[in-house]
């Protein structure tokens, strides 16, 4: 049986994970093994540098060991998780992969686009995505999203310290998202993630019928 690798992207307060286990709980309703997974993490040692990554104390890190974190990490999930599974036939859903690192370290940081793409083929030894699910919406909708997110769960007040970043930051990643998109047309598909979750989940369902046969 022939294995997936989908991803889902966007920027913050998209519904990417929402999204995700839609898609999960149905291609698992058609008899399909689904490995649930994200980025960074996925894998123990990679979720350990998550932590690192996220964590609101880590503010000020530079640019170049964010981006070099971000790449251990993907090494070693891709290694640990998605290559077994793709191997085993499964659908991998991954929220975040190779997509995320050009648009937040590369488009929005402003670090060079060629050494990224270079890290990224070598950290992800050959994983490419099957098909990639863009959220799309305009950022202040995302922000006002993540900050009812955060007034229902204050749990989730300290998550990472990408929500404390300026508005001009997320607004160049939301470029680069679409940039991406229109350059890679046969494999990102852009979803308006203003519509309710059902509809984006329904949309999704469709694109995986006509394009992958599932």
């Amino acid at each position: 049986m022939t294995g997936y690798f989908i991803t889902l992207e966007g920027g913050e307060g998209t519904g990417k994970t929402t999204l995700l286990r839609a898609l999960a709980a149905a291609l698992g309703a058609r008899g399909r093994e689904v490995l649930v997974t994200r980025e960074p993490g996925g894998a123990p040692l990679a979720e350990a540098i998550r932590a690192l990554l996220l964590s609101p104390a880590s503010t000020g890190m530079t640019a170049a060991c964010e981006l070099l974190l971000y790449e251990a990490a993907r090494a070693e999930h891709c290694a640990a998780q998605i290559v077994p599974a793709l191997g085993r036939g499964a659908i991998v859903l991954c929220d975040r992969f190779t997509d995320a690192t050009l648009a937040y370290q590369g488009y929005a940081r402003g670090m060079a686009i060629d050494w990224i793409e270079a890290l990224n083929r070598f950290a992800a030894a050959g994983c490419e995505p099957t098909l990639t699910l863009l959220l799309d919406m305009p950022v202040a909708a995302g922000q006002a999203r993540l900050r009812q997110r955060l007034v229902d769960d204050p749990l989730l007040a300290a998550e990472s310290r990408l929500d404390q970043e300026a508005l001009d930051f997320h607004e160049r990643v939301r470029a680069a998202y679409l940039h991406i998109a229109q350059e890679n047309p046969d494999r990102v598909v852009v979803l308006n993630a203003e519509d309710s979750p059902e509809t984006i989940a329904a949309k999704a369902l469709q694109i995986l019928r006509e394009r992958l046969s599932l």
